[in-house]
């Protein structure tokens, strides 16, 4: 039984929408969990409306174990796209398509929290079928990992070489290594950091 009256009901509806509303008033999206095609719609979507409203810099905070390399590609694609600076703050983890999305940002927009943790690698992934088949999907993912290894060569500074290596398996790195790393601008404590 549900003692919950109407109104207290509908205040817990509010709530999120209120919490989103006032991150958007403050030009701040999030980018929390996996990177899959809905978050890339979300992503998009909030990234094309903040640069209708103005060129005030946006602020994206991620968190992510990764996901979809076309999804994060999308939103990648798309902070390189709009007019307004994007300044990145990443947060807890940022992996695989997530590094994607965070090297989209130019590298003096590229922000981290103390204890975030970065991982690149090479991108995965599984197919069924005939030879020919499994064939065409290995080289598609071949030519998927060049082109990411040279997106993060390019962000980073690092030589295509080193980044071919370095994502031959997880390789992980703390915010102090991600830094040295050409990843990151500056380690941030606090909002105030942020120039």
């Amino acid at each position: 039984m549900n003692y919950l009256d109407e109104n207290e009901e509908t205040e817990e509806k509010q709530q999120p929408n209120a919490f989103m509303k006032k991150l958007f008033e403050e030009r701040t999206i999030l980018i929390y969990g996996e990177i899959n095609q809905d978050l890339a719609r979300e992503v998009t979507s909030q990234l094309l409306l903040l640069a209708a409203m103005g060129d005030e810099p946006i602020k994206i905070f991620i968190n992510s174990q990764g996901g979809h390399v076309e999804a994060g590609d999308t939103i990648h694609d798309m902070i390189k796209f709009v007019k307004p600076e994007v300044i990145v703050i990443g947060t807890g983890w940022v992996a695989s398509a997530g590094i994607t999305i965070y090297l989209a940002a130019e590298a003096k927009n590229r922000y981290s929290l103390p204890n975030t943790r970065y991982m690149i690698h090479q991108p995965a992934g599984g197919v069924q079928g005939q030879s020919t088949e499994i064939q065409i999907e290995a080289k598609e993912i071949i030519r998927m990992r060049e082109r990411v290894n040279r997106l993060i060569a390019e962000a980073t500074g690092q030589t295509y070489e080193k980044i071919s290596k370095d994502t031959d398996r997880n390789f992980w790195m703390s915010a102090d290594e991600a830094k040295d790393y050409g990843m990151i601008s500056k380690i941030i404590q606090t909002s105030d950091e942020i120039k």
